[in-house]
């Protein structure tokens, strides 16, 4: 039995990788470290919407984390090391911990940098204004 789905229509045609960039984004959805906001930026005129991603990533250090473009996803890394050597813990209630956070991007979208500030990753990126344009296509005569 095939399963439908909302890209099933008729007249949605090619949206195949959308569904299964849902599928995908559901998926990793489910795990709450590190807490994130997006948020929209007032426009400044030079370019369409700008976006804010900012994560909580609160002990670890610009080494300690990546940011990367990998097949139209912003994927985001944190890995923190420890020299168990150094330290004596009495109680340990923060744990070193890694991270991968991924998200999405449409096609277009630039990063326009990152910046980690109190304990906070910040990840602008820009959608740009998209172009409206009609294509005339010729009709050949069958004769």
């Amino acid at each position: 039995m095939s399963r439908l789905t909302t890209f099933s229509s008729p007249f949605l045609l090619g949206f195949d990788e959308i569904e299964r960039v849902l599928d995908r984004v559901s998926k990793a959805a489910n795990d709450g470290y590190p807490p994130y906001n997006i948020e929209r930026l007032p426009p400044d005129g030079r370019r369409g919407d700008v976006l804010r991603i900012t994560l909580a990533v609160a002990g670890f250090t610009r080494d300690q984390l990546a940011v990367t473009i990998e097949e139209n996803q912003l994927v985001i890394r944190g890995r923190q090391t420890e020299d168990e050597r150094e330290r004596h813990f009495l109680h340990r209630g923060i744990a070193a911990r890694q991270f991968q956070r991924t998200f999405v991007l449409a096609e277009g979208i630039d990063i326009l940098g990152a910046e980690l500030k109190d304990g906070l990753l910040s990840i602008d990126l820009a959608r740009p204004e998209p172009e409206r344009i009609v294509r005339k296509i010729q009709i050949a005569s069958g004769d």
